[in-house]
């Protein structure tokens, strides 16, 4: 998202999922833009770019909050029921995830705490896993290939669970059991994970076919598997590009498909982080250069 100061843009409302979503200013806005959400949910926000005095202001619940200088890859965590503000200069940088409390809630309980009853206010606060993140996904926001909808259930999880350790009024009321799936789960997630090599298949589907909570059963699946469900799928997916490889003369653009990536970009780029070649090395040292599609 750009804005600048001929956006016309004063109010959000952000809907009922997860979201991730990079902000820009290219020029001063001509007005402060307020948050809000139709289900109860925190704003946490990470800031790529520092940023001076001058050039951002922040209000949370109609109250103006001092900021100072803000140093690159600090973070915001602010319940939205706050109806949170901000204006900025040119030269803003943001990446906002949208964070369910129904998902927070859920990771809590799973997680062996108590439901959380409220959030305190961060503001410019250094908290490196914010960072780390925040610094995985800016150059991926804003491409044309999408992210998986199975990658982001597990982010959103991820930043759950994150912030009910650091943010929330809770405590822990009973130790983990790290007990991993039952070979009739493993079997059924399995096959639906097979079924869809693209990532569509969501994590709440997976765990209502395993009758488990979302979160309950991605802990479950990575007790059994030692990965989450997004990096088995992942494998799998190299798995099947490099059968195509070595097997058919198919375009790359056709293996990426067929092997489940968004598009030949984000095959080529996935493959290499994993195997340490891009497919069309790989295929000039494997390929046994058959004619035709086999599969």
């Amino acid at each position: 998202m750009r804005l600048d100061e001929s956006s016309t843009l004063r109010a959000h409302r952000y809907g009922d999922r997860f979201s991730a979503v990079r902000v820009e200013t290219t020029g001063p806005l001509s007005d402060s833009v307020r948050k809000t959400s139709s289900v109860p949910a925190l704003l946490v926000s990470i800031f790529t770019r520092p940023i001076a005095v001058s050039d951002y202001r922040l209000w949370v619940d109609g109250k103006i909050v001092p900021t100072g200088r803000i140093a690159a890859f600090r973070s915001n965590v602010i319940d939205l029921a706050a109806e949170p503000a901000s204006w900025a200069s040119r030269g803003f940088e943001n990446v906002h995830f949208h964070v369910r409390r129904g998902a927070i809630d859920e990771a809590a309980s799973d997680l062996g705490y108590e439901r959380v009853g409220a959030f305190r206010l961060s503001v410019a606060e250094d908290d490196i896993v914010l960072a780390q993140i925040a610094k995985s996904l800016v150059a991926s926001l804003g491409q044309p290939s999408r992210p998986a909808p199975l990658a982001l259930d597990h982010l959103e999880l991820i930043l759950g669970a994150h912030v009910v350790q650091r943010y929330g009024a809770t405590r822990s009321r009973r130790n983990l059991v790290g007990a991993g799936l039952a070979r009739w789960q493993r079997g059924r997630a399995t096959d639906l994970l097979h079924e869809n090599l693209d990532g569509t298949v969501r994590l709440a589907d997976l765990a209502r076919e395993c009758q488990l909570s979302v979160s309950h059963f991605a802990r479950s699946f990575k007790a059994s598997f030692g990965v989450t469900c997004h990096q088995w799928l992942t494998e799998r997916r190299i798995e099947r590009a490099k059968e195509l490889l070595a097997l058919t003369n198919s375009p790359l653009a056709e293996v990426a498909s067929h092997s489940g990536f968004s598009d030949q970009a984000a095959f080529t780029r996935t493959f290499h982080r994993r195997v340490g070649v891009t497919p069309g090395q790989w295929r000039r040292e494997h390929g046994t250069r058959r004619r035709g599609f086999a599969g």
